[in-house]
């Protein structure tokens, strides 16, 4: 039997589309995100507000710099966001007094209530996503794609095995 990871080796004449992992992996987010925008377009907010709230509901405050790569989004874009939720109200921003360089971003009321909003609308997805895994599946499934982001991690220009995500990568996890 042939090796079925050489129809997914673009380097390879028995490159297959469909086996490539990548292709796979963004067919999914795409459609992924088409399903989740239209969700949170009825409660008045995009997927880059929604993952900066699912970051924050997670611990806040945040650094704009640990939101940004918690969120997987590049710092720039990430200050534009920030800015723009302030203006919503749904997070607030101070300086650290210890190091006014870093900028702290806290959901606020509003910004607790938008996430209970999003969670609540985007649970079924979620539900749909998973059904018919079982827990074993389930949990290779988070292994395996960990272990092929662990594998890239040599190849990211300007990063380091164990480092924080650089900008090249956040960037390309965006475009995403």
């Amino acid at each position: 039997m042939k090796d079925p990871r050489d129809l997914g080796d673009p380097g390879t004449a028995a490159f297959q589309l469909e086996k490539y992992p990548f292709y796979l992996l963004n067919r999914l987010v795409s459609r992924y995100n088409v399903v989740i925008e239209a969700r949170l377009k009825t409660i008045g907010i995009d997927i880059p507000y929604w993952r900066v709230l699912m970051v924050l509901g997670q611990k806040s405050p945040r650094g704009v710099g640990q939101l940004a790569e918690a969120a997987v989004i590049p710092f720039s874009t990430m200050t534009r966001i920030v800015q723009r939720m302030v203006t919503a109200k749904l997070v607030v921003c101070r300086q650290l007094e210890s190091d006014n360089r870093v900028t702290e971003v806290t959901m606020t009321s509003k910004g607790k209530q938008k996430l209970s909003e999003a969670r609540m609308i985007t649970a079924p997805v979620y539900a749909q996503i998973i059904r018919g895994f079982s827990i074993e599946d389930f949990e290779q499934l988070t292994h395996s794609l960990d272990r092929l982001h662990g594998n890239l991690a040599p190849l990211v220009p300007g990063k380091r095995n164990g480092d924080s995500l650089s900008e090249a990568e956040s960037s390309a996890s965006d475009k995403q």
